[in-house]
């Protein structure tokens, strides 16, 4: 009965994790495919190319807001509703002032960014249109992210889920009117997608300003505090270091695989963009185990924590067979609505189905990470994941000869293997400590 309750938790807060997740992705979606059927396939790989340099931008804040959401969430377990107060106030300056000035830079050297990907040049035009004006929605992500971490710690993972669908659909009628109808191809949906992020961090500051009366501050009345920031330096630098190293790895296999020219770049980063999608379900409910335990452990409840691994392993298992059922099912099909030759979709299923044979090794992964995250053990896994990259790095060059463009799957199948591995390691390692 106790485990049931728990899994009930687990799914409550979960799914709105999920759509949210689902519907930021959206996005992305939105713009490739889009403009995948009204401009072609050299536009679609043009959005494709660029996915990993912004991705590495996304994932520093994204990293470190999760960080910042297993910290309130212990606060939250302790009843401290100042110090959440002070750790938003502080990380929305001092985040949004940092990335900032990212934004502006990369803005500046967009180009020199794509050049030294070796992006081919029949699509290197559109894709500096499009990456540079997505950089400048950089700011608006740090705001909406903080203010959802921040949330998600007290336990409300439905107002930001609400925020990305009001500004989804807006994405998708900005879409409609930028390019197919103003003709602006991939610098209209570039465009489309910052107004809607702008929308959805303004809806949420004003949802959390109304219904959350202690989270309110004022800027110019010591809106940073020093301590605060210390802390959420200790659990956001960890996973917001290993999401961009990871991220600028990404960049490195981006460019290997630029190397197989345009239909395979074409292929793949159309497969990694619906395969983010279909993992959503496995990374967030690793995050609604992490926010779980961490308010656990923050009581002082350390048996009810380990009881949300036990659920969460339960769910992770059933949940990634039925991912891999769903690609193996319907992988062509979602790659081919994107408007790809047969050619293309043949080598986009073919790296589908190779990737997805591996989604339970990564799901019980994932469960273990975010016992792990929860307890604040955040530097483990942040050193985990880098390590984790460089397996997958390395075995793309040794496993090139044997496997061509399909090494990019196989090798990170390998890092997901090493990942279950050592994160099954630390899990023991940490156990024998606490008796």
């Amino acid at each position: 009965m106790k485990h049931m309750k728990i899994v009930t938790e687990l799914v409550s807060f979960t799914l709105p994790l999920i759509l949210s997740g689902l519907f930021q992705q959206l996005f992305s979606w939105v713009d490739a495919f889009i403009v995948g059927n009204i401009n072609g396939e050299a536009a679609l790989a043009a959005i494709g190319a660029t996915n990993s340099i912004y991705s590495l931008f996304v994932s520093l804040i994204t990293g470190f807001t999760s960080g910042l959401s297993v910290l309130c969430a212990q606060m939250h377990g302790r009843g401290e509703k100042e110090r959440i107060k002070e750790t938003l106030s502080s990380n929305v300056l001092v985040l949004t002032l940092v990335f900032l000035f990212i934004s502006l830079a990369g803005i500046v050297f967009t180009d020199s960014l794509l050049a030294l990907m070796a992006t081919p040049e029949n699509i290197s035009s559109q894709a500096e249109s499009y990456l540079s004006i997505m950089m400048a929605g950089i700011p608006f992500l740090v705001v909406y992210n903080v203010y959802s971490a921040v949330l998600r710690g007290e336990g409300n993972s439905r107002a930001p889920f609400t925020a990305v669908l009001v500004s989804s659909l807006s994405n998708v009628a900005l879409d409609l009117l930028f390019v197919a109808g103003l003709g602006m191809s991939c610098a209209g949906a570039a465009a489309a997608t910052v107004i809607a992020q702008a929308a959805m961090t303004i809806y949420l500051v004003i949802y959390t300003v109304v219904r959350y009366p202690h989270l309110r501050f004022r800027f110019f009345s010591r809106p940073a505090d020093a301590y605060t920031l210390k802390k959420s330096a200790v659990f956001g630098f960890p996973p917001s270091v290993q999401s961009g190293i990871t991220s600028a790895g990404n960049v490195v296999l981006q460019s290997f695989m630029n190397g197989f020219g345009e239909k395979t770049v074409a292929a793949i980063t159309t497969a990694y963009r619906v395969d983010t999608v279909i993992l959503l379900p496995i990374i967030n409910l690793g995050s609604g185990i992490s926010t779980l335990v961490a308010q656990r452990e923050g009581s002082g409840d350390r048996e009810s924590a380990l009881k949300v691994l036990h659920a969460g392993l339960v769910l992770m298992v059933c949940v990634s067979a039925a991912l891999t059922l769903l690609v193996f099912t319907y992988g062509s099909s979602l790659i081919a609505m994107f408007g790809l030759s047969g050619d293309t979709v043949l080598i986009g299923r073919s790296f589908f189905r190779g990737l997805s044979t591996f989604y339970v090794i990564f799901g019980l992964s994932m469960a273990l990470r975010g016992f792990i995250e929860g307890r604040g053990d955040m530097l483990a896994s942040g050193l985990l994941g880098i390590s984790s990259l460089v397996v997958r790095i390395i075995m793309s060059y040794i496993m090139k000869p044997f496997f061509g463009n399909m090494t990019i799957a196989y090798a990170e199948a390998v890092a997901w293997i090493y990942q279950l591995i050592v994160y099954f390691l630390r899990f023991r390692i940490a156990g024998k400590r606490q008796r």
